[in-house]
């Protein structure tokens, strides 16, 4: 059977910067820069984006379009005879699903904060009032799952249109719809009055503050989150690169993805910190920053309502097009290997997914005494992705590119810079072999060093 291709190429780029793009770049990323000192923690970030994130996301791609399948079983085809690098498929396949237990219920709460913004359920709320409206979704089991199985409804249902009538028209004119709404968002919030002090904050880089939590501290945090932010190792965006043809060469292509996510990641910045500022509320961690803080900002904010309301439709999309991206793959996963037809894996996995996502919010909720390794069921399932699929997939992927072991060197050139466009740096070879590996060990050993020493 002849495998769907996009039928263009910003298709495949709004696709895969969409996969890419998911709320660590909104919830995560402003955080960590203001803590980490602002502009001079983003100048670090975006050096090892470029020398970690873009070898490692070309790889994938090369992978997926030397192979045309899905992780599933994109090693079987392009491995050596006797080797078994294939095994790896079983822990890429289970990521995606790992990630789809909690995500779903995220992309459920932005979802149902969109409405409420709609309905003006937050209007005349205090601080305290917004807390508590936090409060009370995430500790109602039956509103979570109403909202987490319309997500997966919603994901599963653009699937099953087809790649290009389903995936790619609709996720393309969403990311179209969520880069309109952040320019608007951040215009608007830098033209608040007493924004300066957040846009100084943010822009301005304050190189003190990198001594204050000590370089490495700083360093890790930059490369964790370039490494996460990508949803590299996976195999979420090699299925992409099985899609698309040989015209283009993959290192520009892989730029373009990496700067539509940077270019989302910093605007989510100019739309918080000034907002932040102008209200002299603090950004602070995690949900609470999207959740809390943020309703607070639009309450007082002149036509808040409207503005608040299409900050939850952009955040609604960020999470949208990395469930699509994934549900995408998870469904190539059983036609790659059991040959199924397009309804009966979106089907099987529709009904496998909404099961697989109870767990999160029953720790939230009937199970919320429940803990493993000090952690809740959904911040343990992010850590089995974010520090151990992750960067061990990656490892993978590198490994498997470079050396004659794997796939192999000059395999991976050719099919890296087959067609038009930027060519991938033959003279790295010697860094991505022998340094590359151990800065991806790194941030793995320094996952766990955290979670012990928070144990």
């Amino acid at each position: 059977m002849e495998r769907e291709k996009f039928s263009s190429r910003l298709g495949f780029i709004l696709i895969s910067a969409g996969c890419a793009i998911g709320l660590g770049n909104v919830w995560r990323f402003p955080y960590i820069t203001g803590k980490y000192g602002g502009a001079a923690f983003v100048l670090i970030y975006l050096f090892f984006l470029i020398v970690m994130g873009l070898p490692i996301m070309v790889m994938e791609f090369a992978v997926g379009r030397a192979s045309q399948k899905s992780i599933a079983t994109s090693f079987n085809v392009l491995e050596k005879k006797g080797s078994k690098w294939h095994i790896y498929r079983y822990f890429g396949m289970a990521g995606n699903y790992l990630l789809m237990m909690f995500y779903t219920t995220i992309g459920g709460w932005m979802l149902a904060y969109f409405v409420k913004m709609v309905k003006g359920d937050f209007k005349g709320l205090d601080a305290s009032g917004v807390e508590q409206a936090f409060g009370s979704l995430t500790t109602d089991l039956g509103t979570m799952l109403f909202w987490m199985l319309l997500v997966v409804v919603i994901g599963f249902v653009i699937c099953s249109l087809g790649l290009q009538s389903g995936v790619e028209r609709i996720t393309k004119g969403m990311m179209v719809i969520l880069l309109f709404l952040m320019i608007v968002l951040a215009v608007n919030s830098c033209l608040l009055p007493g924004a300066s002090e957040g846009l100084e904050f943010y822009l301005k880089p304050d190189f003190k503050k990198l001594t204050e939590y000590g370089l490495s501290e700083v360093i890790f945090a930059a490369m964790g989150q370039a490494f996460f932010t990508l949803s590299l190792g996976i195999g979420a965006l090699a299925i992409f690169g099985s899609y698309i043809g040989k015209e283009r060469k993959l290192t520009g292509e892989a730029v373009n993805i990496l700067v539509l996510d940077t270019f989302v990641a910093l605007t989510a910045g100019l739309i918080i910190f000034p907002a932040c500022s102008a209200f002299g509320v603090d950004p602070g961690e995690g949900p609470g920053l999207v959740f809390v803080t943020l309703p607070n900002v639009f309450n007082n904010m002149k036509g808040g309502r409207l503005w608040g309301s299409l900050f939850f439709l952009f955040m609604t999309f960020a999470a949208l097009s990395t469930i699509i991206a994934v549900f995408q793959n998870i469904i190539s996963f059983a036609q790659d290997l059991w040959n199924w037809s397009l309804k009966k894996a979106v089907l099987i996995n529709g009904i496998a997914i909404a099961i697989l996502s109870l767990p999160c919010i029953f720790g939230m909720t009937i199970w919320s005494d429940f803990s493993i390794l000090g952690k809740s069921i959904l911040d343990f399932e992010d850590f089995l992705v974010s520090n151990n699929m992750l960067p061990l997939g990656s490892l993978v992927y590198l490994l498997f590119c470079v050396t004659r072991y794997g796939w192999g060197w000059k395999n991976f050139l050719k099919e890296a810079n087959t067609g038009e466009g930027v060519s991938f740096p033959e003279k790295i070879k010697v860094y991505l072999t022998f340094i590359l590996p151990l800065i991806v060990l790194y941030i793995f050993v320094q996952g766990y060093v955290s979670l012990f020493k928070s144990l």
